[in-house]
Order: C-alpha cells, then sequence, then structure tokens
C-alpha cells in the first residue's frame, strides 16, 4: 500500500486506547466481577496504555465500580491512564452520566450507516438529525466540564464517505477531541480503510481512533493500516484494542498483536511512531490473568503469549533457532515479560475463599508477605476477602488480595450495588 503523503509531523503518534472493560465484557457467554475490571485498570496502567474505555456511565450496576476507580484516579493510584465512559450520544445520556458520576472524559456514539439509520432507527432520524443529536450531546457535555470527547461513528465503514467527513467537521466545530471510525461488522480491508481515514483525515484534520472488529480475520491489519493513514495524512491515530482479542462475535483487535504489529512489522517499524509509555514487559501478565478472569484459554498461536509462540519442533526451524534464535524468532520472548519461570505448587494448598477462617486466612496473607496490625483490621480484610470471593466466583489471585488489603475502602464500593 503505497503512503499518499510520505512526510509525518514529529508529534504524531499512535496511541492506545483499551476497550476491554466495555467493549470486551459485551462478549456473548462472558463477564467480569467489578473487581477484575479494576484490576485490568491497573495492569493497563502499569503497561502504559493512555486510555481505558472502562464502562458504562448510565448502566446502574456500574455506578459504584466508576466511582471507585475514579476514587482510585483522585488518590494517584491509577495514573496516568485516562479512564473514560461509553454513551450514547443523546443529550440525557450526558445528563445522567454526570449526575451519578464523576466522569471527565467521555466517547459519545451514534450510528451513521443507511442501514442503521433504517434497521435501527427504523426510518425516523434522517442523516441531518444524527449530526443534530450528536452535535447537542457534544455541546452539553463541553458546558459541563467534561475534559475530552470522542465521538464515535458506529458502522463507519458501511456509512458514505461525504456524509462521514460532515459528520466528522460537525464533531470537530463543536469541540471533539478525536472521531472513532467503528468497523463495527469487520466488513473493512486494509486498503479500504486506509484509503476512507486518509480521506477523513485530511480534510477534517482531527484525530482518528481507529475501533475495528475481527468478523474476517483482518482487525490488526486493519487498525494499523487505518493508523498509517491517519499519520499520514497528519494527525494523531489511536487504535481501540482488547485484551487478548476478546469481543463481541469473533472479538477486538489484540493488545500485544498491535503492539508488535507496530514494532516489527517491516512496514511500521522506525517510521511510526507507538506512544513511548508502552511497557510490553507487562504483557504476558495481563494476557494470563484476563484469561483467568473471563475464564477463556489464550490459543496456543496466539502472537506473543500463546504456549507456541516461541515453540519449535521441525528439525529445519529447532537446528536454526538453536544456532541463532534471529533465524526463526523475530522478536525475543524476554521482550513480553516471559521466561521467568512459573511456581506451581504441588503440595498443600491454603486458599482464601467465601468461607475461609481467621487461621487460613492469615496464612494466605503472610505467603504474601502482608501483615496486619492487629485482629480488628484482619477480621474486617478477611470480610472483604469472603466478599470478592462471592464477587469473582473464583479463587483470588495474589494482586487481588493485595488490592483489597492496601484499598478497603475501594473494595466496599466495587463489591457494592442495589438494584434501580
Amino acid at each position: 500500500m503505497k503512503s499518499k503523503n510520505t512526510k509525518k509531523k514529529k508529534d504524531n503518534l499512535i496511541k492506545l486506547i483499551d476497550v476491554t472493560n466495555r467493549d470486551g465484557v459485551q462478549t456473548s457467554r462472558i463477564c467480569l466481577s467489578k473487581l477484575q475490571k479494576t484490576m485490568i485498570n491497573l495492569y493497563l496502567n502499569e503497561m502504559g496504555v493512555c486510555q481505558s474505555e472502562f464502562g458504562f456511565p448510565v448502566t446502574h450496576h456500574e455506578t459504584n465500580y466508576i466511582n471507585a476507580n475514579l476514587d482510585l484516579v483522585k488518590n494517584g493510584v491509577l495514573k496516568p491512564i485516562i479512564l473514560s465512559g461509553w454513551i450514547r450520544a443523546i443529550v440525557p445520556d450526558v445528563r445522567e452520566t454526570l449526575k451519578k458520576t464523576k466522569i471527565k472524559h467521555l466517547n459519545i456514539s451514534i450510528s451513521t450507516s443507511a442501514q442503521m439509520m433504517k434497521g435501527k432507527f427504523m426510518g425516523k432520524k434522517s442523516s441531518d438529525d444524527i449530526i443534530d443529536m450528536m452535535t447537542a450531546a457534544l455541546d452539553f457535555a463541553r458546558k459541563n466540564d467534561v475534559k475530552t470527547v470522542g465521538v464515535n461513528a458506529e458502522d463507519a465503514s458501511r456509512s458514505d464517505l461525504d456524509y462521514l467527513i460532515k459528520f466528522a467537521t460537525a464533531a470537530k466545530d463543536h469541540g471533539a477531541d478525536r472521531v472513532r471510525y467503528c468497523d463495527t461488522l469487520g466488513c473493512d480491508d486494509p486498503f479500504t480503510i486506509y484509503n476512507r481515514i486518509y480521506k477523513i483525515a485530511k480534510k477534517v484534520r482531527i484525530p482518528i481512533e481507529l475501533h475495528c472488529h475481527n468478523d474476517l480475520g483482518l482487525v490488526v491489519a486493519n487498525s494499523i493500516a487505518g493508523a498509517k493513514a491517519a499519520i499520514d495524512a497528519g494527525v494523531d491515530a489511536y487504535i481501540n484494542t482488547t485484551i487478548n482479542g476478546i469481543g463481541e462475535r469473533a472479538g477486538n483487535a489484540d493488545l500485544v498483536s498491535v503492539i508488535l504489529a507496530i514494532k516489527y512489522s517491516s512496514g511500521f517499524k522506525q517510521k511510526y511512531r507507538l506512544d513511548s509509555n508502552i511497557n510490553l514487559t507487562k504483557a504476558w501478565k495481563i494476557a494470563k490473568y484476563a484469561s483467568y478472569a473471563f475464564g477463556v484459554p489464550i490459543p496456543i498461536n496466539q502472537p506473543g503469549v500463546g504456549a507456541n509462540a516461541f515453540a519449535h519442533e521441525s528439525g529445519i526451524h529447532a537446528d536454526g533457532a538453536l544456532k541463532d534464535r534471529r533465524n526463526y524468532e523475530l522478536y525475543d520472548y524476554e521482550e513480553l515479560g516471559r521466561g521467568e519461570p512459573e511456581v506451581v505448587d504441588t503440595g498443600r494448598q491454603i486458599t482464601a475463599g467465601e468461607y475461609s477462617g481467621i487461621k487460613g486466612f492469615r496464612n494466605v496473607y503472610e505467603r504474601l508477605e502482608i501483615k496486619f496490625k492487629d485482629d480488628k483490621e484482619a477480621a474486617e480484610i478477611l470480610e472483604l476477602v469472603r466478599y470478592a470471593n462471592v464477587h469473582n466466583q473464583k479463587p483470588l489471585v495474589a494482586d487481588e488480595l493485595r488490592f483489597v488489603a492496601s484499598y478497603p475502602d475501594i473494595a466496599c464500593k466495587l463489591f457494592s450495588m442495589k438494584p434501580y
């Protein structure tokens, strides 16, 4: 694919906005607890991802979780990551969000294709109505001190290009920080998405966010092709990812695969700049945690983190890899945080669960080298750990146990909800 503009401004970056806690959790048949969603935000922050789309502010069971995580931001625990909420691009959603939560970053979403105007809105909304709804919601958010607003064009890949340019221009004129191009059905290919994004970015001069799905197996290729187009046109690019590619239907762009593609593909490395805060050595940890939390195994052939990503068996490959690993390995496993031995207890194990007693509970925390100042504090944390196990419906990992002990007030909020 030939670039239409080989001159790139030095300040144009590719940044990552992870949507595991919004789009990933919408995957059929799976879910995350609020504690698990919080841990993912913490791990994304460690990994240097610039933003987590962390939930649905107008969904009532998310309220305590959202405000608890914003408390972690306020306390400096979740920093510098930005936490943003997803809502429909209508004024009532913005109003309810600001009433129920302390969110300062939003993505507002509305459908832009003729198919969805007819099939979702049942022909009751014209293309002009869509823009009016979006700009009204955007204006309301800006007037109420929302710091950043991304505007989502759902089903952008099936939308008329001239209309998308008109939509993006209106968003920019009303103060949007970026426009999200959603390949909602995964029907784009790297060539079509490049051409469409380049034209939008060149004409509107607004940062572009790529949100792609994997229905045709092209999600990573489409994501980086769209990012390339935005950079070539002279604006910043944002790629939406999920951990292990989890997402609706065939999934979203896998976080680790996107990073590897930008760092090592021949057309990108040393030409297109990835956000320098990204710490790839956290990849193994976050991928394994998400797999455990979701209850979905990592595919054996998953780039970077799959069990076979650095495995060699055939004679020619094994011989070549032993002589020089660059013969058959494009990057090093250490870069992904792999290689450390994983200790698995094969003897007696004491775990902390929903029916744990104080003796077993103390044993678990002593192994984590965490001590309590007195019996009262130990009893209070034990009660929270019991709730956490009910909440997760599976044994807590060490980092979750540490979190509950370190932030008991936040944990209380995470475990509390009531029907509206």
